[in-house]
This record gives structure tokens, C-alpha cells and sequence, in this order.
């Protein structure tokens, strides 16, 4: 028997990966256009979370959600947890920030205000450097005690990760020992500027 998949069915196959969130790019990849869109929300059946993203209310609520929303918010593929929020989500640091910090490449623009809780970093990462935490795009460990030292975290912060990682194992002994020498060798000189509300540049 041949199995009819309806426009919610398939929003649902690829939020049910997203803690529930989808993309108006990623439903129009699935077949469902603008206009079944439009309906699905007029009905109660699809929620509207942001420019161009939606949630799909049958999928259960998680901690994890803002991390996501955050994530798709910017509408780029290679979008990823980073900085502050990602050393924070390894558990090596008492980091505790109160904004979302997310990466995308550095040839990106976004011409929409962002919101007041994200800090939008530009920089492009490898694919080495980029892993995954529960079911979201983020960058290592290694790559956000990196990020963290270039950008300006307290060094108590950054020395607590160097302490605590060799305990689980999520950054090689080697790089380490080349984070370490990075932090002692931090200086003033670092150009660092914060343009439009929210978005962080660094060079």
C-alpha cells in the first residue's frame, strides 16, 4: 500500500531532527511551498519562530531549542554554536554566558536586525572544526577554548577548560599544550569591534 505523505508529514520528518524547528528553505526542499505554509499556520498546525522559520507543535519542547532556533535563525547552512555558548556546552568551563554565540562564514551578511540575545561571529571553519551536540551543529572543543581566547573570556575561565578537559578527553593533549601557550601569549593588540546590534567582528 502506497503511503500518502502530507505537506505536515514531511515538516515533521525534518523537525523531528531540529528539536521541532524548520526552515522555509528546507520545507520548499520538501515540496511544501509558501502558500501550504501560509494554511498550516492560519490552522494551528505549524507555529511561525522567526524570518523564514517555523516550529511544529507536535514535536516535545527541549533545553536545547533556543540553541537551535538560534542556529537556523541565520538561515545559513554552515551555521554553528561557537565562543561562549560553546565552551559552556562542553562542561569544562563555569562559563555561563547570557547571550547565544553562533558562527557563520566570514563572507556572509545579515541585513536583518539581530536579536538582542545572539552574537553573530564571522569565520570560516573546516570541517574538523566543527562537531555535533546534541542533534546541533557546534564547533569543538578545541576550536571554542580557541575562540574564547582570541575573543577575550576571562583567563580563569579559559585555565578552568585547560584543567578540566584532560578528564574527559574531548581536546588532544597536544593542542593543549598549544591552547595554553595561545592564552599566555594573548596581548592587547587584537582589533576587535562590535558593529551592527548584536554582530561581532574580529580580526
Amino acid at each position: 500500500m502506497t503511503v500518502v505523505l502530507t505537506d505536515l508529514d514531511r515538516l515533521r520528518e525534518v523537525a523531528f531532527q531540529q528539536h521541532g524547528f524548520v526552515t522555509t528553505g528546507q520545507a520548499l526542499e520538501s515540496n511544501v511551498s509558501h502558500a501550504s505554509l501560509s494554511m498550516m499556520v492560519r490552522r494551528g498546525r505549524l507555529e511561525r519562530a522567526g524570518h523564514g522559520l517555523y516550529r511544529v507543535p507536535q514535536v516535545p519542547v527541549t533545553q536545547y531549542d533556543e540553541f537551535q532556533r538560534a542556529v537556523l535563525w541565520t538561515g545559513f547552512p554552515e551555521a554553528c554554536l561557537s565562543h561562549d555558548t560553546a565552551l559552556d556546552a562542553w562542561g569544562i568551563s563555569d562559563i555561563n554566558p547570557n547571550d547565544i554565540h553562533v558562527t557563520v562564514a566570514a563572507k556572509r551578511r545579515i541585513t536583518r536586525e539581530v536579536p538582542q540575545y545572539y552574537v553573530i561571529h564571522k569565520q570560516d571553519l573546516s570541517q574538523e572544526q566543527v562537531t555535533w551536540w546534541e542533534g546541533i551543529p557546534i564547533v569543538t572543543a578545541t576550536e571554542a577554548v580557541e575562540q574564547c581566547i582570541k575573543s577575550g573570556v576571562q583567563t580563569y575561565l579559559i585555565r578552568q577548560a585547560l584543567e578540566r578537559a584532560p578528564r574527559t578527553g574531548i581536546i588532544p593533549k597536544q593542542e593543549l599544550v598549544r591552547l595554553a601557550k595561545l592564552l599566555e601569549t594573548r596581548g592587547v593588540s587584537r582589533k576587535r569591534w562590535v558593529g551592527e546590534r548584536g554582530l561581532v567582528h574580529e580580526l
